[in-house]
């Protein structure tokens, strides 16, 4: 099974691929993951893509693309994978479905997670990130047993990531919503996309998307 995930920034992608995952044993490709493992790490890819990611653009699509297709190509893809977030333009679409082509795979379905603005907002301005183990955090939905600054999963340290700020969201959002609405109309018109309500908690997200999937005859 091989599912893309879709949504604005804060909408719940990464959030839903993290259950969807121990739910089905399926991997969650993250390009947003790997790209900040790159800057992390300080590698040629990272120092190109870090100053446009604070910025709240999105890195050009061969750097994506490249590093996907070696991505997707590992062992524990095999059985099938989640994109949480990729393709966010249409060129990365027509390139996906070049990938697939070359090795094989079909795109069983695109999940487009529905969400306001102003949830967003919220959302990303309150969301922590634990510096040693990555673990997400929420300050208002989901905080720390060990305070805002203590991941309770690791002992590390909670941060603020630099493009969670309201400016740089607001350019996120915009950004978002010119480049990926010709995307979900290029995977509407092949039947594949599905809206999901994500207004509510991943609770509620999770049940819809097992009966979606279920109605599909996926699981």
């Amino acid at each position: 099974m091989i599912l893309i995930i879709l949504g604005a920034p804060g909408a719940g992608k990464g959030t839903t691929g993290d259950v969807m995952t121990k739910e089905f044993n399926l991997p969650k490709i993250s390009t947003g993951d790997m790209l900040r493992k790159e800057v992390k790490e300080g590698t040629e890819i990272g120092k190109k893509a870090e100053s446009i990611m604070k910025s709240g653009g999105l890195v050009s699509d061969d750097i994506i693309n490249n590093i996907l297709k070696n991505r997707v190509k590992q062992a524990d893809c095999k059985k099938g994978f989640m994109l949480d977030g990729y393709p966010r333009t249409l060129n990365q679409a027509v390139e996906l479905d070049k990938t697939m082509k070359e090795l094989s795979l079909n795109i069983d379905l695109v999940v487009n997670l529905q969400v306001s603005d102003a949830l967003v907002l919220k959302r990303l301005t309150s969301r922590r990130v634990c510096k040693s183990c990555g673990a997400i955090f929420n300050i208002f939905s989901q905080p720390s047993a060990k305070g805002e600054k203590i991941c309770d999963k690791c002992g590390g340290e909670l941060y603020q990531r630099a493009d969670d700020n309201e400016a740089t969201i607001k350019n996120r959002l915009t950004v978002y919503m010119r480049d990926t609405q010709p995307l979900i109309e290029f995977y509407q018109q092949k039947g594949l996309l599905s809206d999901v309500a994500a207004e509510k908690g991943i609770a509620e997200i999770i049940d819809s998307l097992k009966k979606l999937l279920k109605d599909k005859k996926l699981v």
